[in-house]
């Protein structure tokens, strides 16, 4: 599991909430927006940056801290794989910490997502939007092409910092939801505009507040691409609210369809 250092949690709060506290911190300069920018181009560009191609496994860990101090963590497998008819994924989140959770599951397959306790031997319809750990929502950590999920316009392009205070010359990007069951009604995401790699992604309510911003960070080579490790996510309202999402242990991995039905669940053993 992930585990910070009390004064590294410390250093990581003092500089996330100074990014989020003013836009002219993150904002360097800006530039009237592009036209020769295709959005919904560069969105799909930009899921193939955060997902490997075809199936795979995941471990996830989620760390939350106030005021920072850690307060919660949890520790996931997400098996992940696309559909052969949408390019959407369909995901199988088993749960191995807390102790008092392991074995639980998520599945998330088409617009259905079903929550499997086997102490009860029972599924349940859940939310995406519902929180599971910190900021974390129950959508955040699936694997997910958000081209196949949101309608992207340009709204600019601005020279912005990331994460590390690298400054990339951005698109920034509206997302708008083309179906209910998406996590969040819109977003707006700065994406690099060249590499498409992208930096950080405001999620916004449907009057258009904005509910927590995420960070992306730790670029490694996985399978062969560099793409984002870690995102750190910020509460809209109080941004010494914070919850790191590490992703690593990826391993490409034929996935049985089996796996993807709710039927499954009360047998489902990884292999």
């Amino acid at each position: 599991m992930l585990d910070l250092a009390p004064a590294f949690a410390a250093r990581l709060l003092v500089a996330f909430a100074a990014l989020s506290a003013s836009a002219s911190s993150i904002a360097l300069a800006q530039a009237p927006a592009s036209s020769t920018i295709d959005a919904q181009n560069l969105l799909t560009r930009s899921d193939a940056v955060r997902n490997p191609p075809g199936s795979f496994s995941a471990r996830v860990t989620l760390t939350e801290y106030r005021d920072g101090a850690q307060s919660d963590s949890a520790a996931l497998m997400i098996y992940s794989r696309p559909s052969e008819n949408s390019g959407q994924y369909y995901n199988l989140v088993r749960y191995e910490a807390p102790a008092r959770d392991n074995g639980k599951l998520l599945l998330h397959k088409g617009v259905d997502l079903w929550f499997f306790d086997p102490a009860s031997a029972a599924s349940v319809r859940i939310s995406p939007q519902a929180r599971l750990l910190g900021e974390a929502s129950n959508g955040d950590v699936m694997t997910t092409n958000l081209g196949k999920d949101y309608r992207a316009t340009l709204l600019r392009t601005e020279n912005t910092e990331d994460a590390a205070h690298h400054v990339h010359e951005c698109a920034v990007l509206h997302l708008t939801a083309e179906r209910e069951d998406v996590p969040y009604n819109g977003a707006d995401y700065w994406i690099d505009r060249t590499t498409a790699v992208p930096v950080k992604i405001n999620f916004l309510t449907s009057e258009g507040r904005v509910l927590k911003t995420a960070y992306f960070r730790r670029f490694d080579n996985v399978l062969g691409v560099q793409r984002p490790t870690e995102t750190v996510i910020l509460d809209g309202l109080n941004p010494h609210w914070i919850t790191v999402m590490r992703t690593g242990a990826f391993t490409p991995r034929e996935i049985s369809v089996a796996w993807f039905q709710r039927d499954y669940l009360p047998r489902f053993e990884e292999e």
